[in-house]
């Protein structure tokens, strides 16, 4: 006999949210199937078996939480687990009835009344299906003939847990068993659930990624001393030199050549002028990095994600540019690995893909500093005294820790972007 152990999930991650089984008791496995995945603060990751043979017991449901090195499930020898399978789910299946039952001995009756319960299951069934519950909750409910409106979920937000559908069985075995057949035409709980002063709402609760986002921005905003600054670029070198350069690079590296790779650059450049932007704090001590590992934030579904591109001086635009397109690949897909988030020195960011024009990015602690990067928009530009031109502009903000980085070294930081970015042949010739 084999456990299913949650294993090590990567730094800092201690436990995790089952997503989905791929597998139930008494199927065969073998050897490095996914029998499971599971959702934690950063990725979600596929549980393999270790050794073949047969689903034994699955010790948690989909949707309850799991922490690392914990037992989840068991798998079997192949030859003896399948006749065994069977006999612990019937073991622990007809105990748990039993206490149900013995408060409430008279009543064997609705053991018999539960064939009749059936005919009243369409019914059940569609005031239940709105009612937020675990899948094991529900599956509790199915099996006890427990109608998930009138259960009340303690978790806070009002989402239904096993142990709240226990909780429920005790109470209706009681001699009032057949009160609770009354509430039962009285759904007001369950449309109270779904009202909010007297108008329909749809309650959700948060992914674990999202919830970890919200939590660690909060986090930023309270113990960094976060200041931003603002600059603006004219875009018209850049977009003259890809106009150019396009195709021919693009037949050379088989990758488009776009925006980020400049930006990347300008960015390690004027990380190596001012190297407290590329650092972090712990405690009294300031960790200067000496490498340049870039975060690029991702929009993905469950949330913002920010892979890193490693060493990106030491890459030229074409790696640059391959990275982040793979990089983005593996977030919309749910494929990043924990290496592909870890660590990261200093973080861009770009809303122009959505439109925005100008915001206040937040950094993504440790790091004091991220840029943000905006939508490329036409505007009169004064050229000299007497001439105005309209120009591909675009506004850039540099939020930074100002713990340990001055305001007049945060101003100088983005002016040496800009004028980077305003003169990108140097950029392309140096990289």
């Amino acid at each position: 006999m084999a456990e299913i152990i949650v294993p090590e999930l990567g730094e800092s991650i201690t436990e995790g949210t089952i997503t989905k089984w791929f597998v139930k008791e008494g199927d065969s496995v073998n050897q490095g199937d996914v029998l499971l995945e599971l959702e934690t603060d950063k990725v979600n990751i596929e549980i393999s078996a270790d050794s073949n043979g047969v689903v034994s017991s699955i010790a948690k449901a989909d949707g309850e939480v799991v922490q690392v090195g914990e037992a989840i499930g068991a798998i079997g020898n192949s030859t003896g687990a399948a006749p065994s399978a069977p006999a612990p789910a019937a073991e622990p299946s007809a105990p748990a009835p039993a206490p149900a039952a013995e408060p409430s001995a008279p009543a064997p009756a609705p053991a018999v009344a539960a064939p009749a319960t059936p005919a009243a299951a369409p019914v059940l069934s569609s005031s239940a299906a709105s009612v937020n519950a675990s899948p094991a909750a529900r599956k509790l409910a199915r099996e006890q003939g427990i109608d998930l409106t009138q259960v009340q979920g303690k978790d806070g937000i009002g989402r239904i847990f096993p142990d709240d559908v226990r909780a429920h069985g005790v109470q209706a075995s009681a001699p009032a068993q057949a009160a609770p057949k009354a509430p039962a035409a009285a759904p007001a709980p369950a449309a109270s659930a779904a009202t909010q002063g007297g108008k329909p709402v749809e309650r959700k609760r948060m992914s674990r990624r999202r919830a970890t986002i919200a939590n660690r921005l909060v986090e930023a905003q309270r113990t960094a001393a976060m200041l931003t600054t603002f600059n603006e670029v004219d875009m018209t070198a850049i977009l003259d030199l890809r106009k150019r350069r396009k195709q021919s690079f693009f037949d050379k590296n088989e990758v488009n050549l776009g925006f980020m790779s400049f930006f990347t650059k300008a960015v390690v450049g004027a990380l190596k002028q001012f190297p407290l932007l590329n650092a972090e704090i712990d405690g009294e001590d300031i960790i200067m990095k000496k490498y340049f590992d870039i975060g690029i934030a991702v929009a993905a579904k469950e949330g913002l994600v920010v892979p890193v591109v490693r060493d990106a001086d030491r890459l030229g635009f074409a790696e640059i540019e391959r990275n982040i397109v793979e990089l983005a690949k593996k977030a919309r897909s749910n494929t990043l690995a924990l290496s592909d988030l870890q660590g990261g020195s200093f973080t861009i960011t770009n809303g122009g893909v959505f439109g925005s024009l100008l915001s206040t990015p937040i950094l993504n602690a440790p790091q004091v500093g991220i840029l943000g990067m905006h939508k490329i928009q036409l505007r009169p530009v004064a050229i000299d005294e007497t001439r105005m031109e309209n120009r591909p502009m675009m506004y850039l903000a540099l939020s930074y820790d100002h713990r340990i980085v001055d305001g007049s070294e945060a101003v100088r930081f983005l002016v040496a972007i800009k004028e980077m970015l305003e003169d990108p042949e140097q950029l392309l010739l140096q990289g």
